[in-house]
C-alpha cells in the first residue's frame, strides 16, 4: 500500500472510509492491550464525534486574540533575529558572541517550531493573510516547504505510527519498534542517531526523497534529480545566508560570526530533534500495522492519533519553545488548530480519555527523552520486546483549599462584614 502523493493541511485526512463504521480489521493478538481491540464500533464513532466537536468549537471561536498571538510571535522572532545579528557584528568580544549566539539560537527555534511548522500546517489559514499562510510560507531550514508538507502534513499525519507507511517510524534508517525487522545496518544507528541530532535540518531535507525506494532502485531517476535540485537550491540559500553573507558583514572577524551561526544551527537541530523524537518514540505510544487500519473510519483515525502520540510536561516557556509540540496528542488530533489553543483544550481531551478508559500519554521531558534514547540503543541489536503501555487516564483528585489560620486561633479566620 503506497501513500498517494499530494500535500494536505486538513485536520482529518480525506483518505479515511467514513462509510464503514467500527474498529479496524486486526489480525494481531486479540488479547493485546490495545484500546482498539476492546472498543465497540459505536464507542469509536462516539469518541470521534466528541473530538470533532472540540475541533469545531475552537474553529468557530477563532478571532482577534488568535491573530494577535501569531503576529506577535512573528514580530518578536524578527526583532530577536535582527538584534542578534547586529550583536554578532561585534563577535570579536566574547560576551557579544555568547549573547548573539544565544539570541540567534532561540530565534531559529521559534521560527522552525512555533511559527514555520504550524503555519505550514494551515493553522493560520483562516486569517486569509497571504503573508501568514500555508501556501506561501517558507521556513528557515534546508527543507523545502513543499517536500515537508507532503512527507509530514500528508504522509505522517495520515498514516501516523503505521509501520511500513509512516516514514517517521525510524525515518527509514533506524529501528525504533520491535515490529520492524532487524538487519545488520541497524548496528550503526547509535552513531547515526547522534549525527541526526546534530544535523537534523539536513535529515528533514531528505526525508521526502523515499530512501527505501532509492535503496531498492525503484525511484525514477528524474524524480530523484528533481528532489536533489530542490534540496540543493533551498539548502544552498541557507548556506549562503548563514555561512557566507552574514560572516562577510562582520569583516575581519568573520570566522567568529560563522562559528556563531553554526552553533545556533546545531542548537536548533538538537532541540528540534529532541522534541520531535519525544512525540512518538516513548514507551507509551502505540504502533500499528497496515492490516489494522484497512477499514479505519474517521473515529478510528482519531483514536489512533490519540494512542500513537505522547506529550511532554513543562512550563509555558517550554511549550512555546517546543512549538507546542509538547502537546503532541492534541496536535495529532487537531493538526490544523492553532497551537496556542492546545493547552486550553487539553482538559477536554483528558476528560474524553477518562470517560472511555483511554490512556493520555504524557511525561516529563527527561523521562521521555531517555526512553527514546534507550529504545534506539536497544533496538540497534536483534530482538526487543514490546514495552508496557499505560492504563486508562484517571484525573488526579482535587486538592482541598487550604483556609488561612492565625496562630493560637482554632479553625479558619472569621470573616467580618
Amino acid at each position: 500500500m503506497t501513500p498517494p502523493t499530494g500535500a494536505s493541511t486538513a485536520s482529518i485526512p480525506g483518505t479515511m472510509d467514513d462509510e464503514k463504521a467500527g474498529p479496524s480489521r486486526r489480525d494481531g493478538d486479540p488479547n493485546a492491550f490495545n484500546p482498539l481491540f476492546r472498543l465497540s464500533s459505536e464507542q469509536i464513532e462516539e469518541i470521534g464525534a466528541e473530538f470533532q466537536k472540540i475541533h469545531d468549537e475552537v474553529k468557530g471561536d477563532l478571532g482577534d486574540r488568535d491573530a494577535q498571538y501569531i503576529r506577535s510571535i512573528i514580530e518578536f522572532h524578527r526583532r530577536l533575529t535582527a538584534l542578534s545579528r547586529i550583536v554578532l557584528m561585534a563577535s570579536r568580544y566574547p560576551p557579544a558572541w555568547a549573547l548573539g549566539t544565544a539570541g540567534l539560537s532561540v530565534a531559529k527555534i521559534l521560527e522552525n517550531m512555533e511559527i514555520g511548522h504550524n503555519v505550514m500546517h494551515g493553522q493560520w489559514d483562516w486569517m486569509n493573510d497571504p503573508q501568514i499562510h500555508s501556501s506561501t510560507w517558507d521556513w528557515d531550514t534546508a527543507s523545502t516547504a513543499a517536500s515537508w508538507k507532503h512527507s509530514h502534513n500528508y504522509v505522517h499525519h495520515t498514516y501516523t505510527n503505521v509501520i511500513g507507511l509512516d516514514k517517521d517510524v525510524g525515518y527509514e534508517f533506524m529501528r525504533v519498534d520491535p515490529k520492524q525487522r532487524w538487519s545488520p545496518e541497524f548496528l550503526a544507528q547509535p552513531l547515526i542517531n547522534v549525527l541526526v541530532m546534530l544535523f537534523f535540518e539536513w535529515g528533514v531535507a531528505i526525508h521526502d526523497m523515499d530512501l527505501e525506494a532509492i535503496k531498492k532502485g525503484t525511484k525514477k531517476k528524474s524524480d530523484l534529480m528533481n528532489d536533489l535540485k530542490g534540496i540543493g537550491k533551498k539548502g544552498g540559500r541557507q548556506v549562503l545566508k548563514d555561512y557566507i553573507l552574514f560572516p562577510a558583514l562582520s569583516g575581519k572577524h568573520w570566522k567568529k560570526t560563522l562559528k556563531a551561526n553554526f552553533t545556533a544551527n546545531i542548537v536548533r537541530n538538537v532541540w528540534s530533534n529532541a522534541i520531535i523524537f519525544c512525540g512518538h518514540f516513548p514507551d507509551q505510544a502505540y504502533t500499528f500495522t497496515e492490516e489494522e487500519i484497512a477499514d479505519e473510519t474517521r473515529g478510528g483515525w482519531y483514536v489512533r492519533q490519540l494512542l500513537g502520540a505522547a506529550n511532554i510536561e513543562g512550563s509555558d516557556t517550554f511549550h512555546l519553545m517546543s512549538g507546542n509540540l509538547s502537546y503532541q496528542v492534541e496536535h495529532h488530533l487537531f493538526p490544523d488548530m492553532p497551537s496556542s489553543r492546545y493547552k486550553e483544550i487539553a482538559p477536554k481531551v483528558k476528560a474524553i480519555c477518562e470517560k472511555y478508559e483511554l490512556p493520555y500519554n504524557t511525561g516529563p521531558f527527561w523521562q521521555q527523552w531517555l526512553m527514546v534514547q534507550r529504545t534506539i540503543l536497544r533496538l540497534a541489536f536483534p530482538g526487543g520486546d514490546e514495552t508496557p503501555k499505560p492504563g486508562p487516564y484517571v484525573a488526579p483528585p482535587e486538592q482541598p483549599r487550604a483556609e488561612r489560620t492565625v496562630q493560637a486561633v482554632d479553625g479558619p479566620i472569621p470573616a467580618f462584614p
